[in-house]
């Protein structure tokens, strides 16, 4: 089968075709735009082919994503109908990812949608390309392939999804085939100004201090190679925010001249959040993060550890320097 996702499109038609009448649609903890947009856009694809469709988070929507689920909400736990309902995940690297309550209720998804290099691959059926600059890309590639029906909720959905996870265009993971797939959302009605005013121009003045504290903790380390920023405790309650205004935080960090991965960390009761990008997939942030019981792709990933910040700090420089040290050995073979 010739298209986009000429290995995954069949199974996804499969998969559409085998699901029962009622499917849950569940992402990720502290969803971002591909989460979002990725349920959204399949909701809509399976809502089209004559099922009930509900979709499903352990936390809500971000305020700037509120634009894309006007149509197709998404629920808490505690809201998810009662009776029998057939998962499927999206944008979901583990079933640690979907929080305990939903991880409870469905300990086997019947399928996950996933373009993380650390899918661990734990539903019955599983299509995931770790090539793929976003979920979403996946859904409205292999959605093209096959035909399917994508309204103008999708095509919005799906574009935001990649818009986010592409960071504007500008990862490198912004293909060809990317900008061909876009096109074709244009066509159906996604709209650019849209996506960039509601998710890039409606910063609140909580998260404007927010940023302002998180740049003034900047720090060089590894030889300058590496640049972490923190959130300490109570920063949020001290700003007015939330953990959604930490979107794109850590962007800051990777984007100084000389850097090569860029931290950002959140101090919590008892525990450490993490954030890690890079420009450069030698870096490989996924196995990083893989030591830390975290993971993603490699030049984005995170951490969600036990270990109080402080503790947690110097191993995180340990595991960088080291990795750095193993890049730099690569590049001179």
């Amino acid at each position: 089968m010739s298209g986009f996702f000429p290995d995954l499109s069949g199974r996804l038609r499969v998969l559409i075709d085998t699901l029962p009448a009622r499917v849950v649609v569940i992402g990720h903890s502290r969803p971002d735009g591909d989460c979002i947009g990725s349920q959204v856009g399949l909701a809509r694809i399976l809502r089209a082919s004559g099922r009930e469709v509900v979709c499903a988070n352990p936390d809500p929507v971000p305020r700037r994503l509120a634009y894309l689920v006007k149509e197709e909400p998404v629920v808490l736990p505690d809201a998810l109908p009662a009776g029998e309902w057939s998962a499927v995940l999206v944008d979901c690297a583990d079933l640690s990812r979907i929080g305990r309550k939903l991880g409870e209720r469905f300990p086997k998804p019947a399928a996950s949608i996933d373009h993380h290099l650390s899918n661990n691959h734990g539903a019955v059926e599983n299509l995931v390309d770790a090539a793929a600059a976003a979920t979403a890309e996946m859904l409205a590639g292999m959605a093209l392939d096959l035909g399917l029906e994508l309204d103008t909720v999708a095509a919005k959905a799906l574009y935001a999804g990649i818009l986010t996870d592409t960071g504007q265009f500008r990862f490198g993971s912004t293909s060809r085939r990317v900008f061909q797939i876009v096109a074709r959302l244009l066509d159906m009605g996604a709209d650019p100004s849209e996506a960039g005013g509601e998710i890039y121009e409606r910063e609140s003045f909580g998260r404007m201090r927010l940023l302002q504290k998180f740049l003034s903790s900047l720090k060089l380390e590894c030889g300058g190679r590496v640049c972490v920023g923190i959130l300490h405790a109570g920063v949020f309650e001290e700003t007015g925010t939330s953990g959604e205004d930490t979107e794109g935080l850590v962007d800051y960090t990777r984007a100084i001249d000389g850097v090569d991965i860029g931290v950002l960390l959140e101090e919590r009761p008892g525990m450490t959040k993490g954030s890690l990008r890079s420009r450069d997939p030698i870096y490989r942030l996924d196995q990083v993060a893989a030591k830390f019981s975290g993971g993603g792709h490699a030049c984005a990933a995170g951490i969600n550890h036990n270990t109080p910040l402080a503790e947690i700090y110097p191993q995180i420089l340990t595991v960088l320097a080291a990795q750095i040290a193993r890049a730099d050995a690569g590049k001179t073979r």
